[in-house]
């Protein structure tokens, strides 16, 4: 056994006070097998130690909230007896790495948190960041993690229905790959991963264990240096045939009364769902190492425990049901295997060869982890940025055409065309729209689920941006007809032992929570992932948000394509103008400066339950909400959606530089397009709700104010062509 020396403690992540606490919990020194459980157990990816004294604040509670943060998803219950179950998660650092295993290893670990609750999963999506497109790296990685999610996804058979991708030089050292599942069980029949009953068999089911992966959790809470190529083989390798295999088999054996807890081999593999479970259950448990299913020859102890090969499951059974669930393991062509029990002792006592090798208490190990509070420093005030200051562009219309055809407000078919998004017969709105809707099979009803961030908004004011984040999703789902129910977030930031760092993530939580609370839009679930950061260079600040409401009657929904001529096109909302922090002075002017655009919040819950209603009374059936690149951006995407043009007109008692009405991206807005024009805006005035023609839909081009007319087609070609000629290489 080898000789833990100072070094040997530092490769595995721990410091030396947490090294102490080591000490005085064991007693003595640990060998490397315990050294190594606590290095995974304590890793920041799965204790979340610098974290949670902040995530603690968010609020978790709904009338219609069955689980919280805590189990491997949150689960909310739609009504008619159902609830959704959905999570989303980062594989940043391995994607980055192995971009083609990490994306697709991604999409089927959380495919696994959700079904390990006892959902059949029914929808992907993923939120994406990469580097500069100029990057020598970016290319490969885009092709890489789009090529792995698709072959994960297709494979699986779940449809991949939506999400999001930006490019920006803070990512060009670490990528972002953030996947959400949403699930339906039945809601009085939910899975947790608690342990219970002294003597009850630990049951080991799925794929074998490899070699695989070793120390991915640690590798993930680490910042990367020039030498990231050497941590390939802390990547996992994945088999969706076989994930969907796994799923198959625990859904037909849910439906039995034989499982008395269950829990996916994610992060820190047999270590994390063996002391997770036997932790929530008060337990204690003894494994036989002998008996955990091994693809390769002479595995160690340590390489079992820390290995983080795929599509393994592990759980309590009550006993005599062993061998009915073998039999349904081996129908799947799954593994099988009692590589354990439950104890009274609140240990956890790993044999091998008839010798212990490791013996540890659990809950101090499982529930003791460190919690920091790391010093934090908020991020200084940008002055407000007056439209006014900034040129008047000559010809609105090419400025719409450049920002159009730009690498992030180009469309994203290239990506969600290599992505089965119509599998399962489900979908209805598919990727493209404000947020991806799919019927809840055998119902009237129907599911809209969206991503969103903004990360710019997030670097420039890290409150206004975490409250932005979470009302933009809010006002996604609103935009389709949906009630929002509740949000999974995804916490990507930089070093947080950099104070600097850690004020960002501060203020995000805190404008996060206060959006959620002022929209009764609860956090059940999500994922922090720390240290994305290269050399000292972090990433932008990017929470991301995965939306999720019900839509009663999922025949009266919305969409963005304009359907016919001669519509009037309905501004929801205030414009002032706001060009701080916006596409259009990132794509335009080549700045980044200014404060970010407010986000008010009573203003956000009042216009998009006016827009609501009118999509749920049936009034409305083309609706667009305003974010990146403003208006003038939203009617060109309602425009190229329909194949029928517009014109757009300003307010003669505007007072706004006509670049900042139509490019400004003031936040609780929404486009309406509509022949009933008039009772709208009688309705809107009696809610209180600021609202104006604009435009009106017709013809083949979209003429702006201040702009020479654009031919749909012309619009097209560059909307449509940046990302295919980017991939092929003939732009860069």
């Amino acid at each position: 056994m080898s000789e833990i020396t100072p070094e040997v403690v530092a490769e595995h992540g721990l410091n030396e006070t947490e090294y102490q606490r080591v000490l005085e919990i064991m007693g003595r020194e640990p060998n490397l097998l315990e050294l190594g459980i606590f290095s995974v157990m304590w890793s920041e990816h799965c204790s979340y130690k610098s974290s949670k004294k902040w995530l603690k604040t968010l609020p978790t509670e709904a009338p219609h909230v069955i689980e919280g943060p805590g189990e491997n998803a949150g689960v909310i219950d739609i009504g008619e007896g159902l609830a959704a179950v959905f999570k989303m998660e980062s594989h940043n650092h391995p994607s980055f790495i192995e971009p083609y295993q990490g994306a697709a290893t991604g999409v089927g670990g959380i495919l696994r948190d959700v079904f390990t609750m006892g959902a059949r999963p029914i929808a992907n999506l993923n939120a994406l960041r990469f580097g500069s497109p100029e990057h020598a790296k970016t290319r490969h990685l885009v092709s890489g993690v789009v090529a792995g999610i698709g072959g994960y996804g297709n494979c699986v058979g779940v449809p991949t229905v939506g999400g999001e991708v930006n490019f920006d030089p803070s990512y060009n050292g670490n990528i972002l790959v953030n996947a959400m599942t949403v699930g339906l069980a039945p809601a009085d029949r939910i899975f947790k991963a608690a342990a219970q009953g002294v003597g009850n068999p630990v049951i080991y089911v799925g794929s074998k264990t490899g070699r695989d992966g070793i120390h991915g959790a640690t590798m993930a809470s680490a910042e990367f240096d020039d030498d990231s190529d050497e941590k390939r083989p802390t990547v996992q390798v994945g088999d969706p045939f076989t994930e969907k295999l796994l799923i198959e088999a625990c859904l037909e054996l849910m439906e039995t009364d034989a499982i008395i807890g269950i829990q996916d081999m994610g992060a820190a593999g047999l270590t994390s769902s063996s002391f997770e479970m036997a932790s929530k259950g008060g337990m204690g448990v003894e494994l036989n190492l002998d008996q955990v299913p091994c693809r390769e020859d002479g595995m160690t102890p340590y390489e079992m425990m820390l290995s983080e090969s795929q599509e393994r499951m592990l759980m309590v059974l009550k006993p005599g049901n062993e061998d009915m669930a073998r039999g349904i393991m081996e129908k799947w062509d799954l593994d099988f295997a009692v590589i354990g029990s439950l104890t009274e002792t609140g240990r956890m006592v790993l044999r091998m060869h008839g010798d212990v090798v490791g013996d540890l208490p659990i809950d101090p190990l499982a529930e003791a982890s460190p919690e920091y509070d790391r010093p934090w420093v908020p991020t200084p005030a940008r002055e407000e940025l007056d439209a006014k200051d900034l040129p008047v562009p000559g010809d609105t219309g090419k400025v719409l055409y450049q920002l159009m055809g730009s690498p992030n407000l180009c469309s994203r078919r290239w990506i969600w065309e290599q992505y089965d998004h119509m599998v399962m017969a489900d979908t209805q709105a598919r990727p493209g729209g404000d947020a991806a809707v799919v019927r809840v099979h055998g119902t009237g009803r129907a599911l809209a689920i969206s991503t969103d961030c903004t990360p710019r908004y997030c670097v420039a004011d890290p409150a206004r941006g975490g409250a932005q984040a979470v009302a933009e999703s809010w006002r996604n789902l609103t935009a389709v007809g949906a009630t929002p129910l509740a949000i999974t977030d995804n916490m990507n930031f930089g070093n947080p032992e950099r104070p600097e760092i850690m004020g960002q993530f501060v203020g995000c939580i805190e404008g996060m929570r206060a959006a959620c609370d002022a929209l009764a839009y609860p956090v059940v679930s999500g994922n922090v992932s720390l240290y994305n950061e290269t050399n000292g260079a972090a990433i932008l600040p990017t929470p991301a948000i995965g939306g999720v409401g019900v839509i009663e009657d999922a025949a009266k929904t919305a969409g963005i394509a304009f359907t016919e001529e001669g519509a009037d096109i309905l501004l929801i909302g205030e414009t002032t103008g706001h060009l701080g922090s916006t596409t259009y002075l990132s794509e335009i002017e080549g700045r980044s400066d200014g404060a970010p655009p407010a986000v008010d919040l009573e203003r956000e819950k009042c216009n998009g339950d006016f827009v609501r209603q009118l999509i749920v009374s049936g009034q409305v059936t083309v609706c667009h909400d305003l974010s990146d690149g403003g208006l003038a951006v939203s009617v060109a995407e309602m425009a190229l959606a329909g194949g029928i043009g517009a014109t757009l007109e300003q307010a003669a008692e505007s007072d706004l530089p006509t670049h900042a009405w139509l490019f400004g991206e003031d936040q609780a807005r929404y486009l309406i397009a509509t022949p009933n024009a008039q009772t709208l805006l009688e309705a809107a005035q009696a809610a209180g709700v600021p609202a104006g023609i604009i435009g009106r839909t017709g013809g083949k081009t979209l003429t702006l104010p201040g702009g020479s007319p654009i031919s749909l087609g012309d619009l097209s070609r560059a909307h449509e062509g940046w990302l295919p000629d980017y991939m092929a290489g003939t732009v860069n």
